[in-house]
């Protein structure tokens, strides 16, 4: 059942204690992926922006509470989140390209 805008929903805190946890989780995730980075190389920038996607999802989601939004707020979240996306999507070809040179010059 879809809650409306102007309902008011009260999260547990406990709820927010594992989201949180989950935040730190993979922030040590990112940092553990960055200290393995030599052996991750072209993936690693791929690796860092899903972790990043998610943590972003998860501090959109219930930090922010539009996971009780109305679909419309939700809709121009993910548009916003779409372009962000891309642009990862596009600095990730701007890496991959720069590896490709390097290894061919």
């Amino acid at each position: 059942m879809a809650q409306h805008h102007d309902e008011n929903h009260i999260t547990p805190l406990n709820t927010y204690l594992k989201v949180a946890g989950g935040l730190f989780l993979l922030t040590f995730l990112t940092i553990g992926a960055h200290a393995i980075r030599e052996h991750l190389q072209p993936f690693s920038a791929l690796i860092a922006f899903a972790i990043a996607g998610v943590k972003a999802y998860l501090v959109m989601a219930w930090f922010m509470h539009l996971k009780y939004d109305t679909v419309s707020n939700r809709i121009i979240f993910a548009t916003g989140f779409f372009f962000l996306a891309l642009l990862f999507a596009i600095s990730s070809l701007d890496i991959f390209t720069r590896i490709y040179q390097g290894s061919v010059l």
